[in-house]
C-alpha cells in the first residue's frame, strides 16, 4: 500500500493516541517532541492526499490518444502478399555458373557464362504452388549463336494431405543424386560429374504427373507416368549419340513425341544422421510409333551419400539399356556412330571440410569415374558388329571455396585415360538463391 493512501492517517492518530498513553505515564521532553514530528508528519500527507487527487482528476479529464493509423496497404493486398504462415507468396529463385577450360593444348582454352536460370515460385493457398524455371545457356541465344533458352522446370504440385504431394508438368527426374540438386553449391568440381551427365543426361526433365510420399522414418518415395525419349531423333553421323545416348534422343517437352509415356520410380532413406540411401528406374518405349519397329528404353541407378563429420562421401552407379538395336542399327550401318545396346558408369567421390572461419569454408576434394557411353551393341553380324567403345577413367582433384552460403569458387584439375587431350584445368565461379 503507498504512503500516499489515505489509510495512513487512521494510523498516525493510533499511534498518537498510543503515545499519549505512555506520555500520561512518564510525560518527558523526548516524548513531546515526538509528538509534535508525528503531528507535522500527519499534516504532510494530508497535503499530499489533496494533491494527489488534483492529479487523478486532471488525467482523468485528458483526451484519450488517437489510436495509430490503418496500415495503406488493404487487407486483401497484404493476403496476397502474405501466406496465413507469414511467408511470402511468390519467391524468386535463381542460379548461375561462370567457367574456364583450359585443356593441355591450351589454344583452345574456353571461358563461358555457361548458364544463368531465373525462377519463381508463387503459392495460391497452403496447398497448392507452381514452380517454374528459365535457363539461358551461354550468354546469348540466336539463330547464328551456339545459346538455347530452355524452360527447365514449370510444373503445379500440391499437397493431397500430410503425406502426398501431387507434381503435374515438366518437372526433373528424380534419378542419382545431381538431377534434382545441380545448383553450382550443390556439387563438387567445375563441371558436372561425366556419370551423371553422359549416362544420366542431367538436368534431366519430363512432363507427366509424378507422386511424392514422404512415409517417415527417412523413407521418400516418387513415382509417376512421363514423356520419354525418341529414338527417331538418332544421328549416326553425329558425335552427340556417343558423348550422351540419352542426351542425344531427349525431348524436353518442347512438341514431344508422346505416343509411348514411361513409368518411373525412385526411392531415397534418411534414416541416419548423414546418410543417404537411394535407387531409381525409368523405363518406357522410344520409337513413338513413327517406325514399325518397337523399342524400350530402360535406366537405372544406385547411389549413396554419406556425411560423417568434416567429410562428404558419395558414390553413384547408372546403367541404361535400349532394346531391339539390331533392326533399329541396320538401316544406319556406315555411320560412325550406332545405338548402343547399353551403357554405364560409376564414380566414388571424397570431399573434406578442410578449413571453415565465418562464412567461408574450404572444401578439397577427389573423384575418380569410370563411364563407357557404348558398353556393347546388338549382333549385327561378321564385320558389321561396332567394336564396344573403351572405358574412359577420369581423376579429378580440387577444392570448393564456399564464401557465403549460396557462393562458391571452385578449382580442379582433370585427367583423362583414354582421351588424353581432354585433359584440363578448369576454374569457376558460381551461386544461387
Amino acid at each position: 500500500m503507498s504512503l500516499l493512501s489515505p489509510r495512513l492517517s487512521p494510523l498516525a492518530l493510533a499511534l498518537s493516541l498510543a503515545l499519549g498513553a505512555s506520555a500520561s505515564q512518564a510525560q518527558t521532553s523526548t516524548e513531546l517532541e515526538l509528538m509534535r514530528r508525528l503531528d507535522q508528519l500527519s499534516t504532510e500527507l494530508a497535503k499530499l492526499k489533496t494533491e494527489l487527487q488534483t492529479l487523478q482528476q486532471k488525467q482523468a479529464a485528458a483526451p484519450a490518444p488517437a489510436p495509430a493509423a490503418a496500415p495503406a496497404t488493404s487487407s486483401a493486398a497484404a493476403e496476397a502478399a502474405t501466406r496465413g504462415n507469414g511467408e511470402p507468396s511468390t519467391v524468386i529463385s535463381g542460379y548461375a555458373e561462370i567457367n574456364y577450360n583450359r585443356p593441355s593444348n591450351s589454344k583452345d582454352a574456353q571461358a563461358d557464362l555457361r548458364r544463368v536460370v531465373l525462377g519463381y515460385q508463387h503459392r495460391f493457398d497452403e496447398k497448392t504452388k507452381v514452380v517454374t524455371e528459365i535457363e539461358i545457356e551461354h550468354g546469348i541465344a540466336s539463330a547464328s549463336d551456339g545459346g538455347e533458352v530452355a524452360i527447365e522446370q514449370a510444373y503445379i504440385e500440391h499437397q493431397i494431405n500430410p503425406l502426398f504431394t501431387l507434381r503435374g508438368g515438366l518437372f526433373l527426374m528424380p534419378v542419382g543424386l545431381l538431377n534434382e540438386n545441380h545448383e553450382p553449391p550443390n556439387y563438387y568440381g567445375v563441371e558436372r560429374n561425366f556419370v551423371e551427365t553422359a549416362i544420366i543426361p542431367s538436368t534431366w526433365r519430363e512432363g507427366g504427373f509424378q507422386l511424392v510420399s514422404n512415409l517417415g522414418s527417412g523413407l521418400s518415395l516418387q513415382a509417376g507416368i512421363s514423356t520419354g525419349f525418341n529414338l527417331n531423333k538418332w544421328d549416326a553421323a553425329s558425335s552427340e549419340g556417343r558423348e550422351s545416348p540419352l542426351g542425344a534422343i531427349h525431348q524436353e517437352m518442347a512438341q514431344a513425341k508422346a505416343h509411348d509415356l514411361a513409368l518411373f520410380g525412385a526411392a531415397n532413406w534418411r534414416g541416419l544422421p548423414g546418410l543417404l540411401l537411394g535407387a531409381s528406374v525409368f523405363s518406357g518405349k522410344a520409337t513413338q510409333r513413327q517406325t514399325e519397329l518397337e523399342s524400350r528404353i530402360s535406366l537405372w541407378d544406385v547411389h549413396a551419400r554419406w556425411t560423417p563429420g568434416r567429410w562428404d562421401l558419395s558414390a553413384v552407379y547408372a546403367k541404361g539399356t535400349i532394346s531391339n538395336t539390331a533392326a533399329l542399327n541396320a538401316p544406319l550401318v556406315g555411320g560412325d556412330n550406332l545405338i548402343p545396346a547399353s551403357f554405364d558408369g560409376w564414380y566414388a567421390q571424397a570431399a573434406y571440410k578442410l578449413w571453415e572461419q565465418g562464412s567461408y569454408r574450404l572444401s578439397p576434394f577427389a573423384r575418380w569415374e569410370q563411364v563407357n557411353t557404348a558398353r556393347s551393341y546388338a549382333d549385327l553380324g561378321q564385320g558389321l558388329t561396332p567394336a564396344a567403345a573403351p572405358t574412359e577413367r577420369i581423376f579429378t582433384v580440387g577444392a570448393n571455396f564456399r564464401l557465403t552460403d549460396g557462393v562458391v569458387f571452385k578449382a580442379d584439375l582433370q585427367r583423362f585415360r583414354e582421351n588424353k587431350d581432354m585433359d584440363r584445368f578448369n576454374l569457376g565461379v558460381g551461386w544461387s538463391f
